[in-house]
């Protein structure tokens, strides 16, 4: 394996999967609804939603990286499921941590915060990838994980969960059934 394609692969995907989140947070609306822009983007301003909007073009990248770099394949999906993790529990943790030390919510906070959650998160996956330990014997947890993840992602915008989590702090509504009843209503734009 090259360690430096790699570390390159890596940064650039930095970059691509931000720039890629940044789409996705207005392509619902964009979109006037399209079913694949509920599916990827985020539907409203809740936390999940905007950890949803990173979790498609990581593993997109990912799948990228997997056609042209020579890795262990084992070991490249354990790491790339606990950078998932990773990504997605940095994001949920920085969105409630922020507000309870600052005392509000800052933008230029949270999207510094969202990208160092990228950073963070490729890196991690780079030293599980690159490492000399054998992570390949938790390939199976690990795709139960992803598994568990997308289950998770396909059903929690349409049928989320009554918490905090997935409340848009704009309507106080969750997912997108309840933001199309609102706009049926003629509650939202």
């Amino acid at each position: 394996m090259d360690k430096r394609a790699v570390a390159l692969s890596e940064a650039a995907g930095c970059v691509v999967i931000y720039c890629a989140a940044v789409l996705l947070h207005y392509v619902y609306p964009l979109s006037k609804g399209a079913a694949l822009s509920i599916v990827f983007g985020a539907v409203n301003e809740s936390v999940w939603e905007h950890t949803k909007i990173f979790a498609a073009p990581y593993i997109g990248w990912a799948l990228i990286q997997l056609c042209w770099l020579k890795v262990h394949f084992r070991q490249y999906v354990v790491a790339k499921v606990i950078g998932l993790y990773l990504l997605a529990g940095m994001i949920i943790g920085a969105s409630y941590l922020l507000p309870v030390l600052t005392g509000k919510n800052i933008f230029w906070v949270d999207i510094a915060m969202s990208l160092i959650a990228v950073i963070t998160s490729q890196a991690a996956s780079y030293r599980m990838e690159t490492a000399d330990n054998q992570l390949s014997e938790y390939f199976l947890p690990a795709l139960m994980l992803l598994t568990l993840y997308y289950l998770m992602f396909f059903s929690f915008t349409i049928f989320p969960p009554k918490m905090e989590l997935f409340r848009d702090p704009i309507s106080g509504g969750f997912g997108i059934v309840e933001r199309i009843a609102e706009k049926e209503r003629g509650y939202l734009k």
